[in-house]
């Protein structure tokens, strides 16, 4: 839900100031709306992201700078791939689309590709979402809209996302395509990249919700927006394209819920210190000190996909915090949240002895000591 004017246009004055003085903000797109999805719990993205603030450049400045992001090769062979797919009118493309995801249609032939040029991403969100609606005066026709531009509110201001293609089928539903160059073997991919895949096609298929309710506001029916994507992938090593239908309700479902709690970005940014702020320009001790007036929920997933990882993962080891061993051991662990307080329970010098996380422990230990003495003998 947007913020009222006057709330939102306050909320935005205090997040460039949190940014520095004539500091552009970082656009947000759809890998880091996934990636803030996938980690609801960390206070610290969400106030750098909706802040706008340019995290690599700050990691930079507190030392610890990033290796995240794709390589040249990978960019140039993911291009030269997307290329392939979209050839000849995207005739591959909606054939992978039709078998996968609409057999029930007439197969696609003499698609629609209009053109999405227009200047700057408010003129080429207009222009998306023109082709959408001229796309429901042609019923029975397969459409393409190769690199359309999307607008999704996030937290009073508008993010302009681009997916990689938006096929509107004969029947009008909509359908989001993903590209990708990790390959398909044996028909599965790596289920960690499927899972990326999936948080960004749901921000996708969110921004097209929006569109298509407008669109419902004017008297007609609304467009429906299908919730099962296409990822297209190189089959096994080759260079020819693979398809697979991925459901993305549950990922929609987590994205749309931390979109929404993204309002809480007032609360975090009124509970700093007066006069912080995040510009890489600061002193090295004063930057840091921002940064760490914000409370982190650092992972080892955050690796692949924030770049303040690295400083985080340094905190969380001085700490001596559980998380930085994984989520599902933090889980397993309950109120322990510590190493030193894990070691401590299973050498029997703290914790609740009913405490099922203590007691696991203390039997772990204790059978380490049984083989430590057998192998002894």
């Amino acid at each position: 839900m947007p913020l009222p004017r006057t709330r939102g246009t306050a909320l935005r004055q205090r997040l460039a100031e949190l940014r520095g003085p004539d500091v552009p903000a970082k656009a947000l797109d759809a890998r880091a709306l996934a990636a803030l999805a996938a980690n609801p719990g960390c206070a610290r993205r969400a106030i750098l992201d909706g802040a706008g603030v340019n995290k690599a450049a700050l990691a930079s400045a507190l030392g610890a700078p990033s290796a995240f992001g794709q390589s040249q090769f990978a960019l140039t062979r993911g291009n030269a791939f997307e290329a392939k797919v979209k050839a000849d009118g995207g005739a591959e493309l909606l054939r992978l689309v039709h078998d996968k995801l609409d057999r029930s249609a007439e197969p696609p032939a003499d698609a629609r590709v209009p053109d999405l040029t227009a200047a700057g991403p408010r003129g080429r969100t207009a222009r998306t979402e023109l082709e959408l609606r001229e796309a429901a005066g042609h019923p029975g026709a397969w459409t393409l809209l190769d690199h359309p531009m999307l607008a999704l509110d996030v937290a009073g201001s508008p993010a302009f996302l681009e997916p990689d293609a938006v096929v509107v089928h004969p029947d009008g539903s909509w359908t989001v395509v993903e590209i990708k160059s990790f390959p398909l073997l044996d028909g599965s991919a790596d289920a960690a990249k499927v899972g990326a895949a999936a948080r960004q096609a749901a921000v996708y298929v969110l921004a097209l919700e929006e569109v298509a309710a407008r669109l419902g506001a004017e008297g007609a029916p609304a467009p429906r927006v299908r919730h099962r994507v296409l990822l297209v992938c190189p089959r096994d090593f080759s260079n020819l394209p693979a398809a697979s239908a991925v459901d993305i309700r549950k990922q929609r479902a987590v994205t749309a819920r931390q979109l929404a709690r993204l309002t809480r970005i007032e609360d975090i940014a009124d509970a700093l210190p007066e006069g912080t702020c995040f510009s890489p320009e600061l002193p090295s001790d004063e930057l840091t000190a921002a940064v760490e007036s914000v409370p982190a929920t650092y992972a080892p997933e955050c690796l692949s996909a924030c770049e303040l990882a690295f400083h985080c993962r340094a905190r969380s080891r001085q700490e001596g915090a559980v998380t930085s061993l994984g989520r599902p051991l933090r889980a397993e662990l309950g109120g322990l949240t510590t190493v030193e307080d894990v070691l401590a329970a299973a050498r029997g010098e703290a914790g609740d002895p009913d405490d099922p996380a203590v007691a696991a422990l203390r039997r772990a230990a204790a059978l380490r000591a049984e083989a430590l003495e057998a192998a002894c003998r």
